[in-house]
């Protein structure tokens, strides 16, 4: 029984999710991998089911009925996590923008060095993003920028989405109240967090640009992150 679980939203993946998979699955630590699938079309979960034959009692899957945001996704395999013993939780997208053999670093910044939650940082270490156009990585890091100046958190890279949290963070957090189902919900997580005490830490990591299949990126979830910083910092100054 491993007391880690890789968290893998979907929604047509088909292309990536094998190989994201198997390099998971191929780390000398043994990690587990819940993957969430908002009933997409390209039978992405078909191939995790087909999967799960050869890796029984390490891989599973959690089906949802139709794409309603990515922050939903998580929670739903967050509170699927706590069900279970699993003391490290992470995030991780499906299209190798995280690389799995980074997996390590952030276990070992939680495990071994004291953090409750790590961040993979494309920030912490100057920009460590490949394959990005310029416009994108300007929002990105602007966008990261203002929420330091907004919320005062001390985190580079609050929009990232390769994360580990220690059981006990994902505890504190009342996660039927959070907000965000966009790329705001990264922002949230984290704001939650730091708000609460924890000790969050970034690990730099290189960022690549998907290869396969096409981004989830539209002007609806950038605007959530960049308006909704602000409602989150007004909110928490009246509450605890």
């Amino acid at each position: 029984m491993s007391d880690t679980l890789v968290i893998i939203p979907t929604y047509n993946e088909i292309e990536n999710i094998e190989p994201i998979i198997r390099l998971v699955f191929s780390q000398e630590k043994a990690f587990h991998i819940l993957v969430v699938d908002d009933n997409s079309p390209d039978q992405t979960a078909e191939k995790v089911k087909a999967l799960q034959t050869e890796f029984a009692d390490q891989l599973f899957l959690l089906e949802r009925d139709k794409k309603n945001g990515l922050g939903l996704a998580y929670i739903a395999g967050f509170k699927w996590a706590l069900e279970k013993s699993y003391r490290f939780i992470f995030e991780m997208d499906a299209d190798f923008s995280h690389n799995p053999n980074d997996l390590i670093k952030l276990y070992n910044a939680c495990a071994i060095d004291g953090a409750d939650v790590s961040v993979g940082s494309r920030y912490v270490k100057g920009i460590t993003v490949v394959n990005w156009p310029m416009s994108r990585i300007i929002l990105s890091y602007g966008a990261s920028r203002y929420v330091r100046f907004i919320t005062r958190m001390k985190v580079k890279d609050s929009t990232a989405g390769f994360i580990c949290y220690k059981r006990e963070v994902l505890e504190a957090i009342d996660l039927s109240k959070i907000k965000f189902v966009g790329y705001a919900f990264q922002i949230e997580m984290k704001f939650k967090a730091y708000k609460k005490g924890f000790k969050i830490v970034e690990i730099p990591v290189i960022f690549k640009d998907r290869i396969r299949g096409k981004s989830k990126m539209s002007g609806s979830i950038i605007s959530e992150a960049i308006f909704g910083v602000i409602s989150l910092k007004l909110k928490s100054l009246f509450t605890k």
